[in-house]
């Protein structure tokens, strides 16, 4: 004797199918928001690195213009034993 499958589905095959596409979609707006992070994350990256070139090439430019700090003396400690 064969099993037929009834053409209409069972409440737990309903069950199932409404589980695994709710997962889907909850699995697809996982992903969506991970990458629009990772967007975000890679522009802020960039323009931080920016502002640091500039800040760089500004105090190059103010090293390069103002004239040397004169040097200062270390002095030697003596031990007292």
């Amino acid at each position: 004797m064969s099993a037929k499958k009834s053409a209409e589905p069972s409440p737990e095959s309903i069950a199932r199918s409404e589980r695994r596409r709710m997962a889907a979609e909850e699995g697809a707006r996982a992903m969506a928001d991970a990458e629009r992070r990772a967007i975000d994350v890679r522009n802020n990256m960039a323009r931080l690195r920016e502002l640091r070139e500039a800040r760089d090439a500004a105090d190059g430019d103010l090293r390069a213009s103002s004239s040397p700090a004169p040097a200062s003396k270390k002095r030697k400690t003596k031990l007292s034993r």
